[in-house]
């Protein structure tokens, strides 16, 4: 991860501050280097731009990882509806999968 990534994003951002692929963008670059920061990127996402499927695979992990498991169930389970809605079966699929393994459950089910 580069600085100059960063600040290439955040000029982007600058341009339009309401842009869901930057703020993505910007999360994702945080992910390895300050989760804290990664996560209050993609809780405005979740907050401002619910449409925006790739979010909530990524954010649910996150809260796995910070060992908030019933908040990652959640946000597993908005993110099935929402990617339902948008008829995105391929993050659907995903989705489900992620939060079935969380849950211990080996079988897909409806």
């Amino acid at each position: 991860m580069s600085q100059n990534r960063l600040e290439q994003l955040f000029k982007f951002l600058e341009e339009d501050p309401n842009d869901a692929f930057t703020l993505y963008a910007i999360a994702t670059e945080y992910r390895n280097i300050d989760k804290q920061k990664a996560m209050e990127y993609y809780e405005k996402l979740l907050a401002e731009h619910e449409n925006y499927v790739g979010t909530y695979y990524h954010a649910a992990k996150l809260y796995e990882e910070f060992g908030q498991n019933d908040v990652a169930e959640r946000i597993y389970k908005k993110g099935m509806q929402i990617s339902r809605q948008e008829g995105n079966l391929h993050a659907f699929s995903e989705l489900q999968q992620a939060y079935n393994k969380m849950m211990g459950l080996d079988y897909e089910d409806d």
